[in-house]
């Protein structure tokens, strides 16, 4: 009961402050708020349990080549043939490939992402549907029934969870075209290892029944999933896996080369899936924790310098009879009051700020897309609550009663011994936590400076490319190709339009097809035994493609219609760099190249496209680089057939304008549906707003954190402010007698403001310190985290500096106006 009796004390005592009140509540909410919001998003994505059913038995099985820039170069059908008849320590093994396809048959006709399984895939991941049934064993073999699960995303947001799309015939074209039946409905879960709207059974992608996949132990295009076998530990997999990953390298020594580091890892599903998201969350709650410790260090001096004036009323308290306990007690109350209006505060704001971060996260891990708000926010909410009232009841340093007997309690004039000190020490504090964010925005905020202002060599205003994918139901690739051809006359005559081409990749949206590139060879280029050929990535295109993308053509020619009749000499068009490293000093137009990647021998097509496609290509031109996989362009070594040679992929028109690119979508799109109604015409963007796109996760970073440096400056620069006014307040008597005996204003103003550069330099030094600490430590576990460079360092410091010179005005101006008499009278 005595407590109740503090509390309510403390709600009339805090009522007669209602500024501080408030300043205490609002600072405390936003520590607390953003604390609770991340944590809550923290645990959604890293921490909360999968659905899969015995998700601590799931694993995912990589295998890498890094030799070839491959962090995930996927497995073969033979490969994981191999795997399943040597590893015991897993139950079963399920695969997955991801496929791009046409879909028709389910209201608009649209261009999808799918993933094509086997019958034990979901049994292995422990899924389940919430309407119909999965793919199962059942639907396994050359001889099955088509079959297609819809994913739960896309049934919610497409067909607004419409039951009636079970039993629906569609028609799938990629490598290939097939029919299908929708048979089921795939619970909520992680869409790992691809986003897919739909998941496919093998025989839907005749791809997946050709040579190709069935004996090509060099064509990899399957994620693999392992179950443990009961009692099977992961160490256990792992060193089962290498051993018979090692026997599969050693009988067939030319699908490794040595140069490749091919290596075989596993790790638990869930770790997997959180790697992408694992560093950016965890730094964003280190960023948060600063927030709070830099809203309580605010706090603390706000409560310090309450205590200091009521220290009158406390000594009296001492001098009846108060013990120590009860005084701490009765601050206690007080600040939890505060710190839990504060967390209600707090979390009534997280809620929103959850779905904000939310949308941000995605951007890593796609379990954030499902993040739900649950208990654990009020919990986290309390427990901060309850640290910071905790810690603001013994901020504080009270009377005993020993030193009060010898107090002046009519004159006013009692200190509590180190308050303006401790206030020093926690206005440091906050400086310092507020040096380490402002750091690391800088540095995000630099970095997308740079990535803004990289040169792509593409006039990215004045593109618009649209996806178009090669429809090849019921027609011969010439007739696809010959598809395209129409299109692109038919647009070309569209106002406005001065130039449209057909290329296979947009760039940096489509990334590379084929992320290390093919093998190839020249004229004049010596094949060392038992190394590898060089590697280009290849591409396919119309003629008109550069002058569509503004490139220009170092040297030779474009493409024309000569180069596409059937029994013209292969030609191709090489990038400067490919021209400058193989043919060094040399002109390379006339000359050579010709691939040699043994993938190519599973290649589709008659056995004359096949050999036309390894014949040695005359080069007719030398084009600049077209660095389509990165945002900051690199050397990059490319060769560019004509799109009529060979089966097309991608399919994606680009189409040059003077105009607003944005107002031909729809003229082209009524184009392209004349010549065929079933044909997709999607994701019409510009250039430009294709790489601000892909920029996005970079500027979600440097928003979030520049967010909460800007937060943290603020609360430092009033903190800063608040220990200099309070400093002032307390020497009111001395200034006055300082100008009393003479000293100049001026050196009063600069006394104080000196006073505040001397915190903020000890500040930015402490954090510069403690961010060098916790970047090094954070560094030996995540390999993602660096040191800022030296610009955002100085320019944090400067900011910080300058920042604490302007917060140390107020109070010195203050300090050089003080009335003489009156501070003489004071006392």
């Amino acid at each position: 009961m005595s407590f109740v009796r503090d509390l309510r004390v403390a709600a009339h005592s805090l009522i007669r402050t209602p500024g501080l009140a408030i300043a205490v509540i609002l600072t405390l909410a936003l520590g607390i708020g953003a604390n609770a919001a991340i944590f809550t998003l923290v645990r959604g994505v890293l921490l909360k349990p999968l659905v899969n059913r015995d998700e601590d038995r799931l694993i995912y099985i990589r295998q890498s080549a890094l030799g070839l820039g491959q962090d995930n170069s996927t497995f073969s059908v033979p490969e994981i043939q191999d795997l399943q008849a040597s590893v015991k320590t897993l139950s079963a093994i399920g695969d997955f490939s991801a496929m791009d396809f046409t879909m028709i048959g389910l209201g608009e006709p649209r261009s999808i992402r799918g993933g094509v399984v086997s019958g034990t895939y979901f049994d292995v991941m422990g899924l389940r549907p919430v309407l119909g049934r999965l793919i199962g064993p059942q639907d396994d073999g050359p001889k099955a029934d088509g079959v297609v699960v819809l994913t739960y995303r896309f049934w919610n947001t497409t067909f607004k969870k419409d039951p009636s799309v079970i039993g629906k015939t569609v028609r799938l074209g990629s490598i290939g075209d097939r029919s299908a039946t929708v048979i089921g409905v795939l619970e909520p879960c992680v869409p790992y290892p691809q986003d897919t709207e739909i998941i496919a059974n093998i025989v839907t992608s005749p791809h997946h029944l050709s040579a190709t996949m069935v004996t090509g132990r060099i064509h990899r295009m399957t994620e693999l999933f392992g179950r443990l076998a009961p009692g099977a530990t992961l160490d256990q997999a792992r060193a089962e896996l290498r051993s018979a990953y090692s026997a599969m390298t050693k009988d067939h020594p030319e699908a490794y080369a040595k140069e490749g580091d091919f290596q075989i890892g596993a790790k638990m599903l869930r770790d997997e899936i959180t790697s992408g998201a694992r560093t950016v969350l965890l730094v964003l709650l280190a960023a948060s924790g600063l927030i709070f410790i830099i809203a309580c260090s605010n706090v603390a001096n706000l409560i310090l310098a309450r205590t200091v004036r009521r220290e009158g009323e406390l000594a009296v308290r001492v001098a009846l009879g108060a013990s120590t306990g009860a005084l701490r007690r009765m601050l206690l109350a007080e600040s939890l009051l505060l710190c839990c209006a504060g967390a209600a505060l707090g979390v009534l704001s997280a809620h929103p700020m959850v779905s904000i971060l939310a949308r941000y996260a995605s951007r890593f891990s796609v379990r954030a897309l499902d993040l739900t708000v649950d208990s654990s926010l009020l919990w986290v909410g309390a427990a901060l609550a309850v640290v910071a009232a905790v810690i603001l009841a013994y901020v504080p340093r009270l009377p005993s009663a020993d030193t009060s007997s010898g107090l002046s309690l009519s004159s006013g004039s009692v200190r509590i011994t180190g308050s303006t000190s401790r206030q020093r020490i926690f206005a440091v504090t906050q400086i310092a936590a507020s040096f380490v964010l402002l750091a690391g925005a800088s540095a995000l905020i630099t970095t997308l400076i740079a990535l803004q202002r990289a040169q792509t060599g593409l006039d990215t205003q004045r593109v618009l490319a649209i996806d178009v994918p090669a429809m090849s139901y019921g027609k011969t690739p010439q007739q696809v190709v010959d598809f395209y051809k129409e299109a692109i006359r038919r647009i070309d005559a569209v106002p406005g339009v001065s130039g449209t081409a057909f290329g296979d990749v947009v760039p940096w949206r489509d990334g590379n097809p084929v992320p290390s590139g093919f093998q190839f060879s020249a004229d004049g280029l010596v094949h060392a035994a038992g190394v590898e050929d060089p590697r280009a990535q290849p591409r396919s295109i119309s003629p008109g493609y550069f002058a569509a993308l503004g490139v220009p053509i170092m040297a030779g020619r474009d493409f024309d219609a000569r180069d596409n009749q059937p029994n013209a000499e292969p030609v191709v068009i090489i990038s400067q760099t490919l021209a400058q490293r193989i043919f060094p000093n040399q002109d390379a137009v006339n000359r050579h190249v010709y691939w040699t990647d043994p993938v190519l021998q599973f290649a589709t097509g008659t056995e004359a496209e096949k050999a036309r496609l390894v014949a040695p290509h005359r080069i007719i031109g030398v084009t600049a680089d077209i660095d389509d996989g990165h945002v900051v362009p690199g050397p990059t070594l490319t060769v560019y057939t004509p799109f009529g040679e060979g089966v097309l992929f991608g399919g994606r028109l680009f189409i040059h304008t003077g105009a607003n690119p944005y107002a031909l979508v729809m003229p082209v799109t009524r184009v392209i549906r004349d010549m065929s109604a079933d044909q997709p015409v999607e994701h019409a963007a510009t250039l430009e707003d294709i790489r601000a796109e892909v920029l996005t996760p970079d500027r979600l970073n440097s928003l979030v954190f520049g967010v909460f440096a800007a937060l943290a400056l603020a609360i430092a620069v009033v903190g800063v402010a608040g220990v200099l006014a309070f400093s002032v307040s307390a020497r009111t008597r001395e200034f006055g007698i300082r100008l009393a005996l003479g000293s100049e204003p001026q050196r009063l103003l600069k006394g104080v403001i000196r006073e505040g550069t001397v915190m903020a330099a000890a500040g930015v030094v402490a954090g510069a310190a403690f961010g060098f600490v916790l970047a090094r430590l954070a560094g030996k576990y995540f390999l993602d985290v660096k040191l800022p460079g030296a610009l955002p360092v100085f320019v944090s410091a400067f900011v910080l500096m300058a920042v604490a010179v302007i917060a140390s005005v107020l109070p010195a101006a203050r300090a050089a106006r003080v009335d003489v008499m009156e501070a003489l009278r004071s006392e």
